[in-house]
């Protein structure tokens, strides 16, 4: 079984543990040059510096990260230069510099408070291995990766040879596999070696209370139309886990994935999977049957919605919130769409592939009486292919080292090398031309984006509280911003907004984002609240995005429900008015004293029906700013891209509340 899914594997690659938590501590408990030390740090004649985690909150903090990273250990990725650790990763993530491939350093500006390295399972290792390992890089397979990421093969001139050696890689590794000519037992144990590599290197990493990492990795699946059907899968905790990660090449089916999740349940062995790339899946993430086409029942959506608690809604490779063609009322939808399949140029279709259009496909079966599959909470992540997550506009490095390391090769600006040449390693028509300019199209990498950061609001920053409000859906997505949403409703008294105890009174005696509200005879307040990034930009408006059925047909509606500046929502219209925030596209210096810092505000459905099942989730939206595009022009003393978005404004989304008629839901 797992030799013929190699094939299957191959074909769809081509067209597209450690030390414990007490060992840790008591590594810690040593002080600088010898000198004891416990939870506080005696600094002579400087007084004392307190570094014990603060306590849990009850009323829980918001905690970012990024739980979608590859390093050198994914098989693509090493092909593409990338030689960073999961430990470099980590310290990248606490604010160290990283090397990135083209040579250049790369930093946060902000550290993140935790982050999980989710290497693909399938081939983990081995194109390393094929470069490093005596005991794999000996076969012949793999001398045309030798030395693949020296010094002096990190240039221009090495992207053809680089290029080749892996496409030729894989399916040579396949067949050796199957004839025998590779051992395979090998193959596995360097699987099970970097696994093993990857939970040491998130244990020596995770400071409870100050920074955590999760066990993870990702699973690389597609449908056989090339849809992405990719999910990250992160484990609660390292006590106890897999020996190996399921891949592909155990199943192509996402529900056999499933299926050895709950085995593992069973074990004690608690997981989720994360989907990713909806947009990119050609309608196959969200559809209305099941693997083998036929109708869901409430068995799949019990075990997916078990597996499956959250979507990832905006990555690199672009947002799968909504789309243009299936929310024509709503002006913010053509936000940093990616309109292939993942590692195509395939269009991919909109319907079933967006996380909107997925929350009404599951109203609709919740409807007639079946479990809602589809009642997933939000995350964002970037995805990154060199160990760093690139969140800011302003220092975009794109996603694949070697590949897209510069604003040429990415496609921001026109090209001015190898024309010819490079282009030729992938197709021979991949200039494409805009206004008598140049553009080297080597994937789609002018559509990918500067995303995106998931966050929580837990108790603490630990394992246990981020991978709980995990769970429960009590999280939310920026497009990279570190944008705070909170979002509650109920039977609330109107004047708790300005109240001093209005999270503790919100969570008391209401509901939040992930969470569920029963059908009232009257429509329930809405307390929609979100302060803006610190060392970002002003926050413009903050929405609500309603989704409902209305006899069979799918419905939604945009309500902004508070404006900056002082601007009052029209009631006909339900918009705020422009609030003059523009962009200099000369330098990309943008308005000043124009947006807010904090956004807060009660709401009432005007259009509430009793008894009408519902989502609702929050928007936040900022005021425009330069693309990373733009910059890239800016910065070449060019005109940016034609054909390319100029500005854009970063966001937020909240996971959804759901009201009402939920009978056939997910209680």
């Amino acid at each position: 079984m797992i030799k013929r899914s190699l094939v299957c594997a191959c074909l769809a690659i081509l067209a597209g543990c450690g030390e414990s938590l007490e060992d840790r501590q008591s590594d810690t408990s040593r002080g600088l040059a010898g000198e004891a030390r416990g939870n506080s740090v005696l600094v002579p004649d400087m007084g004392i510096l307190d570094r014990r985690p603060a306590p849990p909150n009850p009323e829980r903090n918001a905690y970012f990260g990024d739980l979608h990273v590859h390093t050198g250990n994914s098989f693509d990725a090493y092909s593409f230069g990338t030689t960073a650790t999961p430990a470099d990763a980590y310290r990248y993530a606490q604010g160290a510099a990283l090397k990135h491939p083209v040579g250049f350093e790369v930093r946060l500006q902000q550290p993140l408070d935790f982050y999980a390295v989710t290497d693909h399972a399938m081939f983990m290792g081995l194109v390393k291995a094929a470069d490093k390992d005596p005991r794999f890089s000996r076969y012949e397979i793999a001398k045309p990766l030798h030395g693949i990421n020296d010094p002096d093969n990190m240039n221009e001139l090495s992207l053809i040879s680089r290029g080749r050696a892996f496409s030729d890689f894989v399916p040579a590794l396949v067949a050796g596999v199957l004839d025998g000519s590779i051992d395979e037992e090998l193959v596995h144990s360097i699987t099970r070696a970097t696994w093993a590599e990857a939970v040491t290197a998130a244990d020596a990493a995770y400071q409870p209370g100050r920074f955590t990492t999760f066990a993870a990795y990702e699973y690389t699946t597609s449908s056989d139309d090339r849809g992405n059907l990719h999910r990250n899968v992160i484990f609660r905790s390292t006590d106890k886990l897999p020996a190996m990660p399921f891949s592909r090449l155990n199943s192509q089916n996402p529900e056999g994935l499933w299926d050895w999740m709950d085995e593992l349940r069973v074990q004690g062995i608690e997981s989720l999977a994360i989907p990713h790339n909806s947009n990119g899946s050609n309608g196959q993430m969200f559809k209305l049957v099941d693997w083998a086409g036929d109708p869901m029942d409430d068995d799949y959506a019990r075990q997916r919605m078990r597996n499956e608690p959250l979507v990832e809604v905006s990555q690199v490779k672009g947002t799968s919130e909504t789309h243009p063609l299936l929310s024509r009322n709503d002006e913010w939808a053509y936000f940093e769409i990616a309109p292939y399949r993942v590692a195509t140029k395939l269009d991919s279709q909109p319907e079933g592939s967006y996380v909107r259009d997925a929350y009404l496909r599951g109203l609709a079966m919740a409807e007639t009486g079946m479990k809602n599959p589809y009642q997933f909470g939000l995350v964002a992540a970037s995805d990154t292919h060199t160990g760093a997550a690139y969140l800011e506009e302003d220092s975009y490095h794109s996603k694949t080292g070697m590949l897209d390391g510069t604003p040429e090769r990415r496609g921001s600006v026109p090209a001015r090398f190898l024309h010819g040449t490079l282009a030729s390693w992938y197709d021979p028509g991949l200039i494409t031309t805009v206004e008598g300019r140049d553009y080297l199209a080597i994937s789609s990498f002018e559509y990918w984006s500067a995303s995106g950061t998931a966050a929580v609001w837990a108790e603490e920053n630990t394992r246990e509280s981020i991978y709980d409000a995990f769970r429960r859906k009590e999280t939310f997505a920026t497009s990279g911003p570190r944008i705070r949403l909170r979002f509650f409703a109920g039977d609330f008294d109107p004047g708790m907004v300005d109240s001093a105890d209005l999270v503790s009174t919100a969570y008391r005696e209401g509901v939040t984002m992930g969470g569920e509200l029963p059908a009232t005879e009257s429509a329930p307040l809405f307390i929609g609240w979100a302060v803006a990034d610190a060392n970002g930009t002003p926050l413009q408006r903050l929405q609500v995005i309603k989704g409902w059925i209305d006899n069979g047909e799918h419905r939604e509606a945009i309500y902004d429900i508070a404006c900056s500046d002082g601007n009052a929502v029209d009631p006909q219209t339900h918009r705020c008015p422009d609030n003059g925030a523009s962009v200099n596209l000369a330098d990309c210096s943008t308005s000043t004293g124009v947006g807010a810092s904090e956004l807060k505000t009660g709401w009432r459905d005007p259009d509430y029906q009793p008894g009408q099942a519902a989502f609702y989730y929050l928007r936040a939206l900022e005021n425009p700013t330069c693309r990373w595009s733009t910059w890239d022009a800016i910065r070449a003393g060019v005109e940016p891209r034609p054909d390319l978005p100029e500005t854009i404004q970063e966001r937020a989304w909240s996971s959804p509340i759901w009201m009402g008629g939920l009978e056939g839901g997910n209680r």
